[in-house]
């Protein structure tokens, strides 16, 4: 009977055939990888933190000026009390209405306000599409290395390189292509997932100002 053996290559195998090359591309990639890791959860964890936040202040600070439309103090003392990024907006739209008693000057203070706090919130986002872009272009570096490797081994032998002597600059083609496909794939994705959570926070707050400059306004 006849014996099939197969040899099994791990990712660690195929790496370290590919060559000097394929190790400092893979770790460069690996590099970019667990910078995207760490944004992306970094980001996450803080995006959770304002979703868990009270945002009831704004019914509280609404019904405050209902009773006393004059009362901005104590308005601002409400929003000093709470984290939510919108109490900041509020805040600061209050302080302003209480110099210049005109609502003009308010809205503005309030979107001047919310642009820093818009810039917080996306803060290293763009990293994350940075690199998913990047990466793939790193790996196809790799790709071409690996294949100036292997054209040039054929060179070396007048053109009767046998496939053991091509195989480094193979290795170094295959595997960083897909490294960098995998890096950019996974950044690309938690990009837009991040881009998505922060259109959806944003959307709140502006709802909150336009809420807060309603009640204002009457």
């Amino acid at each position: 009977m006849f014996q099939i053996q197969s040899n099994s290559l791990s990712v660690i195998d195929m790496i370290v055939n590919g060559g000097a090359g394929s190790i400092i591309i893979i770790l460069i990639l690996f590099a970019l990888l667990m910078l995207a890791v760490y944004i992306y959860a970094e980001r996450t964890l803080t995006f959770n933190g304002l979703l868990k936040l009270d945002s009831g202040f704004v019914d509280d600070l609404n019904k405050e000026l209902r009773r006393n439309s004059m009362n901005v103090q104590k308005a601002i003392t409400i929003c000093k009390k709470s984290d939510h990024p919108s109490a900041r907006i509020i805040r600061r739209g209050l302080e302003r209405f209480k110099d210049k008693n005109e609502l003009g000057p308010t809205k503005t203070a309030i979107e001047n306000e919310a642009q820093f706090v818009v810039y917080g919130l996306e803060r290293n986002i763009n990293i994350l599409a940075t690199i998913s872009g990047a990466a793939p272009m790193i790996g196809f570096l790799g790709t071409v290395i690996g294949m100036i490797i292997a054209f040039h081994q054929m060179a070396n032998s007048g053109g009767q390189a046998e496939m053991a002597e091509l195989a480094s600059g193979i290795y170094t083609a295959m595997t960083t292509t897909v490294g960098g496909l995998i890096v950019g794939i996974l950044s690309y994705i938690g990009y837009n997932h991040l881009v998505t959570r922060t259109q959806l926070i944003v959307h709140d707050l502006e709802k909150k100002a336009s809420e807060f400059l309603e009640e204002l306004d009457k």
